[in-house]
């Protein structure tokens, strides 16, 4: 069993500190703030050990059996909201009808998976009523940012030749922003309905709900020629579990307790480029 240790920074003694825990006697260097210990005896009273440390140290923790090469993987599938960016698109427009924190409240409930996505998505939507559509644009651009590593990963893994998809439960006028900013390769996302230069309160079409992302995952890889286990899926709320769930490689980032404790990798102090460490 391998296992990488990562933090933000040049954080080597405190790595060093937690990987004498293993006992692994082969330790691979990757960088300041990244190292992978290998051939560890695991268990569970260990592993438990390991993870209490590593969490007061502020490092992230991920196990494998064998070693993952970026060459495994074919495409980078990721959430919007809270996972590519450090935004939910919605509360911000809500802010600008005074509304952030009823919408707030049930974005949250919603990620947390206390409440189904589509409905709720309907009931935050209606609130924006009749806010003029200009609000998207200040969202962009006064207060939408990229998580922190985002450019960096995207940038390695598509030199690496990965195709890239950004699919979310947010709103086109964002993915196709980013997607021409990013040179990602393909998005989905729902619609925002605009009459006369406000918005309705609907949204035109289906929703892009947590089924919707899993076969749009599926069309990806269909259309590619591959097979999702050769996909790295990326999200942070309970509506990302089920296309996580058919990848080769699932990560939660900044992720609800529940998307962490069903993903392979568990990003909570890193960046977005934390799973570069975790590619040979």
């Amino acid at each position: 069993m391998n296992l990488v240790l990562q933090g933000v920074g040049n954080c080597k003694a405190r790595l060093e500190r937690i990987a004498a825990l293993t006992a692994s006697a082969n330790l691979t260097w990757l960088g300041d703030s990244a190292v992978r210990c290998e051939g560890i005896a695991f268990s569970t009273a260990l592993s438990q050990t390991i993870e209490v440390a590593a969490q007061a140290a502020q490092l992230d923790t991920t196990y494998s059996i064998g070693l993952h090469k970026m060459s495994d993987y074919k495409l980078v599938a990721m959430d919007m909201d809270s996972t590519l960016i450090t935004i939910e698109c919605i509360d911000e427009i809500a802010d600008m009808q005074g509304l952030k924190p009823q919408v707030a409240e049930i974005t949250e409930a919603a990620m947390r998976g206390e409440l189904d996505f589509a409905e709720s998505l309907k009931r935050r939507v209606a609130l924006l009523e009749g806010l003029d559509a200009s609000a998207l644009e200040r969202v962009y651009d006064e207060r939408l940012q990229l998580s922190p590593g985002a450019e960096t990963m995207l940038k390695a893994v598509q030199a690496a030749g990965l195709k890239t998809l950004l699919v979310s439960g947010g709103f086109t006028f964002f993915t196709e922003r980013l997607k021409k900013r990013l040179g990602l390769d393909y998005t989905n996302a729902n619609e925002l309905e605009i009459v006369g230069g406000k918005l309705t309160g609907k949204v035109v079409g289906g929703i892009v709900d947590a089924e919707e992302k899993k076969r749009t995952v599926e069309r990806v890889c269909e259309e590619l020629g591959i097979s999702p286990s050769q996909a790295i899926v990326m999200g942070d709320g309970a509506n990302d579990l089920k296309m996580m769930s058919i990848s080769g490689m699932s990560v939660a980032f900044r992720a609800k307790p529940v998307v962490r404790e069903q993903a392979n990798v568990a990003l909570n102090f890193v960046g977005l480029d934390g799973i570069l460490p975790l590619l040979t």
